[in-house]
């Protein structure tokens, strides 16, 4: 059991969630159990509801609050908008896209897969072919896309898609999964019609995993985002997001994600050499240094490890992550230079000044 306990100091989050929580909202939970029938939950759950339409960017869309999984999301979304054997237009980009196919494929739709390869963001010419095959019939009932593909640090184009659904005139709904992406990422609902989107607890809300969401702890997270500013939040996911991809390169390593404009701001998928096992870049960094990274997950198994730099995180917490995979690459046999990755983020730096 030695094998499995943290050294000391502070375990040092870093993978694409769960994510690092900010005192204050552990400190919101820290509360006694209250009485739901109050008159005080249905003030705060209507004070929650019209909070969360913000983070969303819609004045339209009607929130729900779920007690379940992303994936419990996932179907939701699914269940309570199509009936089996409708038709979906789905994208496979990665291990997440692929899951939500799966359960698109065991509830019974009939899933037209449009698959890229990882690494690459949707195909949205196949989209176009499809929309235009399907112009007069309207068999295509839905589009479903995942915003922000943590397997390969890929963001797709939500707004393209809903010009190329304009273009055609076309009725289907889009579905989007952005778990990884909303309060994060540029995300505008009514802006790009997006006909039903979903998020989870554990990303850039920064709040605890699991099965349910805690009122207390999720007005205290969107009270620090709105404090911030969705829009400076978002800035901010940028600048990381930057940097740590301006260290990778520093490194001699590729991003899994092959296209600049799908770059993900909240995870980046880096591509180690063949004769390194990126898993045990994973397992040395939580064991030697109490660090936890991304694994590379089905086809990126052991060629990909993933950095994480969503959520309440700020530029000298994301430089002590690239100060340890710096140590593990070295540790590992890679010939990094020491300090490399922590110089070119400077250029953030400068680039934010200017």
């Amino acid at each position: 059991m030695a094998d499995y306990v943290y050294g000391p100091g502070r375990n040092h989050l870093f993978v694409p969630g769960p994510v690092n929580i900010p005192d204050p909202v552990i400190r919101a939970m820290n509360r006694q159990n209250e009485d739901y029938r109050s008159p005080a939950i249905p003030a705060l759950t209507k004070v929650l509801l019209e909070d969360v339409k913000k983070i969303f960017k819609t004045t339209t869309g009607t929130p729900f609050l779920i007690p379940t999984t992303g994936t419990g999301a996932w179907e939701s979304a699914l269940t309570n908008t199509l009936s089996p054997g409708d038709r979906i237009v789905s994208f496979l980009i990665g291990q997440f896209s692929l899951l939500w196919i799966d359960q698109q494929q065991r509830l019974g739709f009939d899933v037209d897969v449009v698959e890229s390869d990882w690494g690459r963001g949707a195909d949205l010419a196949a989209l176009e072919r499809k929309l235009r095959q399907d112009a007069t019939r309207h068999t295509i009932k839905a589009v479903a896309i995942v915003h922000n593909e943590t397997a390969t640090g890929v963001t797709n184009d939500l707004a393209a898609v809903r010009r190329l659904l304009d273009a055609y005139a076309h009725p289907a709904l889009l579905l989007v999964d952005g778990v990884s992406s909303i309060c994060a990422l540029d995300f505008r609902m009514d802006e790009w019609g997006v006909d039903v989107a979903l998020t989870g607890s554990q990303k850039a809300l920064s709040m605890p995993t699991g099965m349910g969401i805690l009122l207390y702890d999720l007005h205290t997270a969107l009270d620090l985002i709105f404090e911030e500013g969705l829009d400076n939040v978002i800035k901010r996911h940028n600048r990381l997001g930057t940097a740590t991809r301006l260290a990778v390169e520093a490194w001699g390593l590729k991003n899994c994600c092959r296209k600049v404009e799908c770059f993900s701001d909240t995870v980046t998928a880096v591509v180690v050499p063949p004769y390194i096992d990126s898993a045990e870049i994973v397992k040395h960094a939580w064991k030697r240094y109490n660090l936890s990274l991304g694994l590379g997950l089905n086809k990126d198994a052991g060629k990909v490890f993933r950095i994480g730099h969503l959520g309440n995180l700020n530029e000298l917490q994301l430089l002590g992550c690239l100060s340890g995979v710096e140590m593990v690459l070295k540790d590992v046999g890679y010939p990094v230079k020491l300090g490399s990755g922590v110089a070119a983020r400077r250029r953030t730096s400068r680039i934010r000044r200017l």
